[in-house]
């Protein structure tokens, strides 16, 4: 026999036995283990929702259109974020003169809508006959929103050019508010009242709805010159948003370049100051949030580190326990010829082996885990292959690295006091 086929066939025993002992003494092993499963499992669930999020999220967002280009007031911030820094507090608005302005000379742009919300739907009350629903968004908006949105109508039609000039009293409704409002009526032609003041549906725009989106199929869209009869004073404290698409998609730097430097015009500002405006696309809003979700993954590792600690002192212990119970075995071993080297690498194959097992087992509960999260709640999950792969070569790590000091203790034992051990 090769040496290489020697040691071949030792690590192959070394690893039944670890087996072996773990079928007879179950608990003790699962209990050993525990940590390790604990911790294996939260980074497999850990990183299927993070991709999950970050997926859907991305899939969704750029549903609106990859090369939206979005001016505004203020900067993106996720989740509130606390008070406004004073410095966006103190930003003018935009107007629907920079839009305009916008349009007229950035040659890059191709679609430029200006749009006003009443973000504050408490205010909003929209009403059908007996049927009301207090979830609608109204939007002040253009003719030219569809296109600078990627939003289009699916039954219907959009408001034209001329009814926006005359602000006519016209709404273009999302699935959203059929859903509340006609649950088995066709809108098309039918008068909505919004806050007691009539319109004539035109259109119902085609279904945006998912898990980060949702809202969209609530809004109502008006003309942006009837929106300022019921809300004028949106016009003050918000202004409008301006929605831009580039006429190539490979301009997008090129739009926000134009966009940018005619906004800086109008505004006065110097070279050396910053903008005291926003920029949205779905790239940075994409990093942004990925940054987001990055920081809770290291928080959730940590956690999952502190685990993998446990479960490896785990192993330590339950290693040095077999030392101490084996130690007539390693005698007899050491007696008839096993050198120092086979000792050790028999305790780390083992502790490797109970780890690893561990470790299989953390897997097959966070891949469980993770199915269960999909199915029973709104959450998206993502089963990574490599989280799979890294969770099962860092259960292997700890078993090695808590593994050492038992081997290396079982290694040094004196073959004569091994033998005499009772």
């Amino acid at each position: 026999m090769s040496r290489w086929d020697r040691l071949v066939a030792e690590r192959r025993e070394n690893v039944l036995a670890a087996l072996r002992a773990i079928r007879e003494q179950k608990l003790r092993s699962f209990l050993t283990c525990l940590g390790i499963i604990i911790g294996v499992g939260t980074v497999i669930v850990m990183v299927s929702l993070v991709q999950g999020f970050n997926s859907s999220f991305i899939a969704q967002f750029q549903n609106f259109g990859a090369t939206l280009v979005q001016f505004q007031r203020l900067d993106d911030r996720f989740g509130g974020g606390g008070p406004l820094p004073e410095e966006q507090r103190l930003r003018p608005v935009l107007t629907l003169d920079d839009a305009e302005a916008i349009r007229r000379y950035a040659p890059a742009i191709a679609f430029v809508s200006p749009e006003r919300w009443n973000i504050n739907n408490s205010n909003v009350e929209v009403r059908y006959r007996g049927s009301r629903t207090n979830n609608a968004t109204v939007g002040g908006v253009t003719h030219t929103y569809p296109d600078a949105n990627n939003h289009f109508v699916e039954h219907g039609r959009f408001f034209t050019a001329g009814e926006e000039l005359h602000s006519a009293p016209v709404a273009v409704i999302g699935t959203g508010i059929v859903e509340a409002l006609f649950p088995h009526t066709d809108p098309l032609g039918r008068e909505i009242e919004i806050n007691g003041r009539p319109f004539r549906v035109l259109g119902v725009m085609e279904k945006k709805g998912g898990l980060f989106d949702s809202g969209t199929d609530q809004q109502i869209e008006i003309p942006v010159g009837y929106f300022d009869r019921i809300w004028p004073d949106v016009k003050r404290t918000y202004g409008c948003v301006i929605a831009t698409v580039p006429r190539k998609p490979e301009w997008v730097d090129l739009a926000i370049e134009q966009g940018t430097q005619i906004l800086r015009d109008r505004r006065g500002l110097r070279f050396s100051q910053p903008n005291n405006f926003g920029i949205r696309t779905p790239e940075r809003t994409i990093r942004t949030f990925r940054q987001i979700t990055g920081g809770v993954s290291a928080a959730m590792l940590v956690i999952a580190g502190i685990s993998l600690i446990i479960g490896g002192v785990g192993v330590m212990n339950i290693m040095l326990m077999n030392v101490t119970q084996r130690t007539r075995e390693i005698g007899v071993r050491r007696a008839l010829g096993a050198r120092r080297s086979d000792i050790r690498q028999q305790f780390v194959t083992e502790a490797i082996t109970l780890s690893l097992v561990g470790g299989a087992t953390g897997v097959a509960v966070g891949i469980g885990m993770s199915h269960v999260v999909g199915l029973v709640s709104p959450f998206p999950t993502s089963i990574s292959v490599w989280a799979i792969v890294a969770g099962l070569a860092v259960s292997g790590l700890v078993g090695f690295f808590f593994g050492t000091y038992p081997a290396y203790k079982a290694a040094r034992l004196d073959p004569i006091e091994a033998l005499r051990y009772e």
